[in-house]
C-alpha cells in the first residue's frame, strides 16, 4: 500500500515544484512577465477581434499559439473557451478551427483533470476559486459524470472548472475523456459555425438564440436541484 502511495507523492511534488518553477521564471524574465499579463488582458477582454489580430500576428505559428492558448485559458483563466472557438473559425475556417478548438479543448481537460488528481483540492482552490468549484460540486452531486454533458450547453460555465472537479472525484479519466469529446463536440460545432459562416446581424442574432437557450436550460437544471434537494429532504424526515 505504502508502495503505490509513494509514486504518487512524488509525482506530485515534481508537478509542482515545476509550477513553482514556471511561475517564478515568469517573474523573474520581463518579457515574459510582459507577454503573459497581454495575454490575460487579452482573454479577459472578451473581444473576439483582438483576439483574431493577436493570433493571426504569429503567422505560420497561428495555430500552436491557438493550441496554447485554449490550454491556458484552461489552466489558469476561467473565461469560456467560446471566445478562442469563434477566433479560430474567424482565421482557418469554420471546421478547420472546429478540429483546433476540439482537440485544444481536449488537451486543456486532460491537463486540468491530472493537475487536480495529482495535486488535491486545496491546489485545485488556488487554480480556481473555492466559491466556483463549490457550485460545480451541485452539479456533479446531483448529476455525476452527466455534469460534463450538461455544462458543455452552458456557453458561459467556464467548463474548465468542471475538468477540475472531475479530478477530484473518483471518475475514471478515460470515462471523463469521453464525454468531455462527446459533450463538447456538437457545441464546438456550432460555435465554429457561427464564428466562420454568419457575419454582422445574422451573427449576432444566433449568438443571442444561444444565449437565450443556455440560460433557459440552465434555469430548468437549477430548478431540478432544488425541487429534487427539497423532495430528498421530505423524504428524510
Amino acid at each position: 500500500m505504502n508502495k503505490q502511495r509513494r509514486p504518487k507523492k512524488y509525482t506530485k511534488w515534481i508537478v509542482l515544484a515545476a509550477i513553482v518553477l514556471a511561475v517564478i521564471v515568469c517573474l523573474i524574465v520581463p518579457s515574459l512577465r510582459t507577454g503573459l499579463g497581454s495575454v490575460f488582458a487579452l482573454l479577459s477582454s472578451m473581444d473576439v477581434n483582438r483576439v483574431v489580430e493577436y493570433i493571426r500576428s504569429f503567422g505560420l505559428w497561428a495555430a500552436a499559439i491557438s493550441f496554447c492558448l485554449m490550454i491556458l485559458q484552461s489552466v489558469a483563466a476561467p473565461i469560456p473557451a467560446f471566445l478562442i472557438t469563434f477566433a479560430n473559425a474567424i482565421i482557418f475556417g469554420w471546421w478547420q478551427g472546429a478540429i483546433l478548438s476540439w482537440s485544444s479543448a481536449m488537451a486543456g481537460a486532460a491537463i486540468c483533470f491530472w493537475l487536480a488528481r495529482l495535486l488535491g483540492r486545496d491546489a485545485v482552490e488556488k487554480l480556481a476559486s473555492r466559491t466556483a468549484l463549490s457550485s460545480v460540486d451541485v452539479f456533479f452531486e446531483q448529476y455525476g459524470k452527466h455534469t460534463i454533458l450538461i455544462c458543455r450547453l452552458l456557453p458561459f460555465v467556464s467548463f474548465d472548472l468542471v475538468s477540475y472537479a472531475a479530478g477530484l472525484t473518483g471518475m475514471n479519466f478515460w470515462g471523463f475523456f469521453l464525454a468531455t469529446g462527446i459533450g463538447q463536440l456538437p457545441a464546438t460545432i456550432v460555435y465554429s459555425y457561427v464564428g466562420g459562416m454568419l457575419t454582422g446581424g445574422a451573427k449576432l442574432f444566433v449568438t443571442a438564440l444561444m444565449i437565450l437557450f443556455a440560460l433557459t436550460v440552465l434555469v430548468y437544471l437549477f430548478r431540478k436541484i432544488y425541487h429534487d434537494r427539497k423532495k430528498k429532504a421530505a423524504d428524510g424526515k
